[in-house]
């Protein structure tokens, strides 16, 4: 995929190079690429040099001799004898240069015979000497074998034969013509019969003579024996992509390709192992192609040069190309870090996934799609199964001989079951056959009659079936990406500044509107895009839509992805903020005009011809590629022949232009340098300098990184802060601070990532992936050794001391959870624990303060070595105790974890005369505990249970036995002896007959608290559902008995506000409903204000129960339902549905009090949406009447009115209790 185009440049190829052995300097064994020396000599990799390039150097692509010696031979110099294979190999490469624009290099490495008598005795020396060392080694050879495998050269027997390469640098990546050029030039040298004019016509033509084709055209130009073709997409189509997808779904198959594609999506680290260069290459450009409109924004080195392995060590997201010798397997790699790493064993059909990767979405779908392509082409979506056992069976297997079979009728032949026990993707493949049978045997006829009729096509029948799989391919992919984000424009934030300003505060800008594009999306969608909107390739995408007002100035890609968006919104006419989760396949597959293009060339480019050359220059050695002749291949013709040949020279420059907008970055022009830099924000590296390795070039390189990752943990901090304090603001209090789960877990994923990074930078030691997990384990060894327990005990509270603060107490917690297997899942659970402690910060201080362990750990160069970075890095991470997460208890549901209860009873009236059996019974938004006896004595008990969640209510009660059965209880402790979290349950009320209102149960509701540091007398209380402290919370303090009707009024507003508010949050992300009713100034509360109001008395106490009013005018009620005073059928249903509850509420089994019955009607009144009938029923009774004083709210008609109309809000919630508030009423 060509994101960047040296400018400048419009001809084919800018460069041909010539690499291998130098005689002059002989063999110098390549250190750097890391082979050992215990290898036999013909097995060791030695120097290659760039033997010569033409021409010297062009201004527009300077010529990088290091990097192209580096990638055109990646392992540097091979020998062979005449025993060993010697097919010539063909890869290509590529150049990233420092403003991220490309150039591509495409290559050919073939063996010659060594001719020079030194070389061949120098490798005679090496092999006397190596077969000494052996010798010594063993003592005696054990066999004959062993002895010949040592003596595998001898220079009187064997023919030495070394590599050697020749390559073309081209501007843009055209790989099937480059191997044609260059392997009919290799032809050239190793046929018997020479070439029909010297190698240097055909490579003076290829440089000067042939042109790029313009866009939208083909252009056909003559190698050395037969005609080569090539192409190029016009403005309106998917950009140039010139290597064979099918190759990739051929090595790893569709379900693996997704995997990866994924990985790339959300810039994890790619590591990508094969024997093959090619294979490489190609799996790396198809990944990023397939990204379209997105591209990729880090490191990008699909081969990566063995000289160069140190690069894995660098923190950043990065696909790396990695070639193995094939001997080795995975396990011998040490890759520095693997906690987010995707690493893909090219040639074994095999890839190993990061953790926690989310499903792209519609997989399943979407893996059908693009097998119905494949197969249509008969490509086989499994891939090719590298086993030999199972690949011969499996050749068999395609999509021509299913359709035949389906024509028979019989789709269960042996082979079919044999397979479908093999695999069951295979299983759904057949499934799908059987559903799409028609359309795969129309297009297979359908491909099988193009083919043959088809012969005046000017390329040859494979070219074209591999240009008709890319397009459809990829127009599959481009087309989810089209559906997915058909109405992002909507989104776009547009920065109300100009350009400059908006330019040097990029990094604090919001580009997206991301929280309500994620609010209109299907439910499985989100958590993969939750994660892709945080993608530097998402934020660069967007930042180039805003700095392109008009379509004159999109870049190609954008403005390729923008038309197809306008047409499907044209074809879907529906609200575009509707989001369903149907799946839409891909219906423009646009293959006529690469059909016209090769079978109608635009262009032929002028045929090569003799050059002005001396007599007898251009003859050479048949099986030698020949020093050519310099002098005529470094400069080209003075006027370029095929301009006046192919066009006018307008066309020309017209074209030019275009073929530069299409390859964005022309150095002139200011908004190119904004694209660029709001790419390169922060310090990214795309490409390791492929230069000499000085100490110094590696560590100004890892300076950057340093540099880089501070930058990174400063914005993502910055960016986790202000979600959460944003929501906190904006809901002024009320319901819970959190921003959607959804987003809030991809935060805290991304820095669990970036800890990852950070602590795999520059490691020396490590044990298991993650290389957070193994400084803390190599920490707890050394404590344990030591036999320390770190960290003191906290300030000791009234009733319940804090949690000791210990960084190994906390990895133990860790370790005893079952449910989390593997390493990188342990530091990830560590790290969120840690948040939700506020702790994180101090304990990766701690951890790090042990300077012995990080030296022992880490290279000097390392972040964590780095004082003042790793000082502001803790900085920063202090900011999170300024906000609560549940990001521990909200994620490991089903864990087990220890509860430690206490009931504190009131200290005036000491319970030291109770004589009755209490219990509890815990309830949270995940779980209850059931009944739980606490021992009379120690009024404290610890229980283990499956996480409850944050906790919600406690009911207590006692069995109201033994001679005092009367309890004052203060208030209720419970800790979670995990995250330390202590909610308090508020009481202060009676437990025992014929004392307060006679209960012995009461359902309590909790708030959990913040340990005060200035005063340990006053635990703290901040209710994490009411954030700040509302209106009512002032009245309440001025005169607690005395509210007046205004006051009253509001206080109803505001418990119905909160409910409203519960319910217009998303499911996963409401607090506890119950806080709301029962909790301080909840429904409940408000609602008792209202009957309070100007009740009439007979006791000086506050101790009046609205129960006992209500319960005469049930009786009332009963009584004129007896008597049918009103025939009003409305008002019969409603009294029928009031003495109905009133009736269930008291004959429970339960010991509540009466107001704790109160509670338990206004409950279920809310649930069942009755509460403004019944106040209305009760406004009209003239019980009403005799227990209310005149100045009453209940006696107050418009009061009452609008007391109705905020009640009948509730109408449109549908409410459901928490088991504890209506256990034992059967309605």
């Amino acid at each position: 995929m060509t994101t960047g185009f040296s400018s400048g440049s419009c001809r084919f190829a800018d460069y041909f190079v010539i690499c291998g052995l130098d005689t002059e300097s002989g063999l110098e064994p390549d250190e750097l690429s890391g082979e050992n020396f215990e290898q036999s000599p013909l097995r060791r990799t030695f120097k290659s040099k760039v033997l010569a390039h033409y021409p010297d150097n062009v201004e527009w692509n300077l010529f990088d001799q290091d990097a192209v010696g580096m990638l055109c031979m990646p392992k540097g110099l091979s020998f062979r004898t005449q025993v060993d294979s010697r097919e010539p190999q063909f890869h290509s490469f590529i150049i990233t240069r420092e403003d991220g624009s490309r150039t591509y290099g495409f290559a050919l490495t073939f063996f010659e015979e060594v001719t020079s008598k030194q070389i061949c005795s120098a490798m005679q020396t090496l092999y006397h000497m190596h077969n000494a060392e052996q010798y010594d080694i063993l003592h005696t050879p054990t066999s004959p074998q062993a002895s010949t495998r040592f003596n595998s050269y001898d220079i009187s027997r064997d023919t030495l034969y070394v590599s050697k390469c020749i390559c073309l640098i081209t501007p843009m990546a055209f790989p099937q013509a480059c191997r044609k050029v260059l392997q009919q030039l290799h032809q050239a040298v190793t046929s018997p019969q020479p070439p029909p004019l010297p190698l240097e016509s055909y490579i003076y033509n290829i440089l000067y003579e042939v042109p790029l084709p313009p866009s939208g055209r083909s252009l056909k130009f003559s190698g050395v024996y037969g005609p080569v073709v090539c192409q190029r997409p016009s403005t309106c189509e998917l950009p140039l992509f010139d290597f064979a997808i099918s190759e990739m779904f051929n090595l790893l198959g569709v379900e693996n390709v997704l995997q990866l594609f994924t990985c790339a999506l959300l810039e994890m680290q790619i590591l990508l192992y094969s024997q093959h260069y090619q294979r490489l290459m190609t799996v790396a450009e198809s990944i990023t192609a397939l990204m379209f409109p997105f591209q990729w924004q880090h490191v990008y080195v699909p081969i990566l040069p063995a000289s160069l392995l140190h690069f894995l060590d660098a923190p950043v997201p990065y696909l790396m190309g990695l070639h193995s010798n094939g001997q080795d397997d995975r396990t011998k790699l040490e890759l520095p870090q693997e906690a987010n790493l995707c690493f893909v064993d090219i040639d074994n059909h095999f890839i190993e996934l990061p953790e926690d990767l989310p499903q792209f979405p519609n997989k399943l779908e979407f893996i059908q799609e693009i097998s119905e392509v494949l197969m249509s082409f008969g490509v086989s979506p499994e891939g090719n199964i590298p086993s030999s056992d199972s690949q011969a069976k499996y050749r068999v297997f395609r999509s021509v001989d299913m359709v035949s079979d389906k024509r028979n009728g019989n789709l269960a032949s042996p082979l079919t079951s044999y397979l479908l026990r093999e695999n069951e993707t295979i299983a759904r493949l057949q499934a799908l056959v059987k559903r799409t049978g028609v359309s795969l045997e129309k297009r297979m006829s359908l491909y099988y009659a193009s083919s043959n009729k088809d012969l005046r096509f000017q390329c040859d029948e494979e070219e074209l079936k591999m240009h008709q799989i890319n397009i459809q391919v990829r127009e599959v992919f481009a087309n989810r990406f089209t559906q997915m984000f058909a109405d992002y424009e909507v989104f776009v934030i547009q920065p109300s500044q100009d350009k400059e300003s908006w330019f040097t505060n990029r990094d604090q800008m919001q580009n997206f509107d991301k929280a309500s594009f994620l609010s209109d999306q299907p439910e499985p969608y989100l958590p993969f895009l939750s994660r892709f909107l945080e993608t530097q390739m998402f934020a660069s995408f967007i930042d180039s839509k805003i700095l392109c007002h008009d379509d004159e100035e999109k870049e190609h890609t954008l403005r390729v992805f923008d038309s197809r968006v306008d047409k499907i919104r044209m074809l879907n006419v529906r609200t575009p903020t509707l989001r369903t989760s149907m799946y839409q396949k891909c219906t423009n597959i646009e293959e006529a005009a690469i059909e016209m293009r090769v079978s109608k060339i635009d262009h032929t480019a002028l045929h090569p011809h003799l050059l002005d050359m001396k007599i007898g220059q251009g003859r050479y050695e048949q099986g030698f590629f020949p020093r050519l002749q310099s002098d005529v291949l470094s400069t080209g013709p003075t006027s370029n022949k095929w301009t006046k040949r192919s066009a006018p020279a307008q066309w020309r420059r017209r074209d030019r232009q275009k073929q530069h907008a299409e390859h964005l970055y022309l150095d002139n022009d200011q908004r190119e340098k904004y694209i660029q830099e709001a790419r390169n924000l922060g310090t990214t590296i795309r490409q390791p300098k492929l230069s000499n390795l000085s100490p110094s070039v590696i560590a100004q390189t890892n300076w950057k990184f340093v540099e880089g990752l501070l930058k990174e943990c400063r914005n993502k901090t910055k960016r986790m802060l202000v979600e959460k304090m944003g929501r906190e603001a904006v809901e002024l209090g009320h319901g819970e601070v959190s921003i959607t789960g959804v987003e809030e877990n991809t935060l805290i994923a991304s820095l669990c990532d970036l800890l990852e990074r950070i602590w795999s930078h520059g490691l020396q030691v490590k044990q298991g992936k993650s290389a957070l997990w193994s400084h803390l384990l190599h920490y707890q060894e050394s404590k344990e050794k030591n036999n320390a327990t770190p960290g003191g005990l906290g300030p000791p509270g009234k009733s319940m001391p804090p949690l000791k603060v210990s960084l190994i107490q906390d990895m133990r917690h860790i370790q005893n959870i079952s449910e989390i297997k593997t390493d990188v899942g342990k530091a990830r659970a560590w790290v969120r624990l840690s948040m939700e402690k506020k702790l994180l910060s101090r304990h990766l201080k701690q951890l790090l303060s042990e300077d012995e362990l990080t030296k022992k750990l880490y290279k000097r160069y390392a972040f964590l070595r780095c004082d003042d970075e790793k000082e502001q890095f803790l900085y920063h991470l202090l900011s999170f105790n300024a906000v609560d997460y549940f990001c521990f208890t909200n994620v490991f549901t089903t864990i087990m974890i220890p509860y430690h209860v206490v009931v504190v009873p009131s200290k005036k009236l000491g319970g030291s005369m109770f004589t009755a059996n209490p219990w509890v019974c815990v309830s949270g938004e995940l779980a209850e505990t059931g009944v739980l006896q606490v021992p009379r004595n120690t009024l404290e008990i610890t229980f283990e249970c499956q996480n409850l969640g944050k906790l919600t209510t406690v009911q207590i009660g006692h069995d109201n036995t033994g001679l005092y059965a009367k309890w004052l209880v203060e208030c209720v402790m419970v800790r979670n002896e995990i995250t330390g979290h202590t909610y308090k349950f508020p009481c202060g009320r009676w437990l025992g007959k014929g004392v307060d209102d006679g209960s012995l149960e009461r359902i309590l509701v909790g708030e959990l608290i913040t340990p005060s540091t200035e005063n340990d007398e006053r635990m703290c209380r901040t209710p994490p559902m009411q954030q700040s402290p509302g209106m009512m919370r002032r009245f309440v303090t001025i005169s607690p008995n005395k509210l007046n009707t205004g006051q009253i009024q509001e206080g109803v507003g505001e418990a119905i506000n909160g409910i409203v508010k519960h319910f217009h949050k998303p499911e996963k992300e409401r607090g506890s409903l119950t806080l709301l009713l029962c909790g301080e100034y909840g429904l409940v509360w408000a609602l008792e204000q209202v009957f309070q109001h100007g009740f009439k008395s007979p006791r000086l106490f506050k101790n009046v129960f609205i129960w006992d009013f209500l319960e005469k005018a049930q009786v009332y009620f009963e009584s004129a339902e007896q008597r049918e005073v009103t025939p009003d059928e409305n008002w019969q249903t409603r009294v029928r549905h009031f003495c109905r509850f009133m009736r269930a509420i008291n004959n429970t089994s339960r010991n509540i009090g009466k107001d704790g019955k109160f509670q338990m009607l206004v409950c279920l009144g809310a649930r069942d949406h009755l509460l403004h009938h019944w106040i209305a029923l009760l406004a009209d009774c003239p019980i009403t009447a005799q227990m209310y004083e005149d100045t009453a709210l209940i006696k107050d008609r418009s009061l009452v009115n609008s007391l109705i109309r905020v009640l009948q809000t509730l109408q449109e919630f549908n409410i459901t209790l928490e088991a504890s508030l209506v256990k034992g009423v059967g309605i």
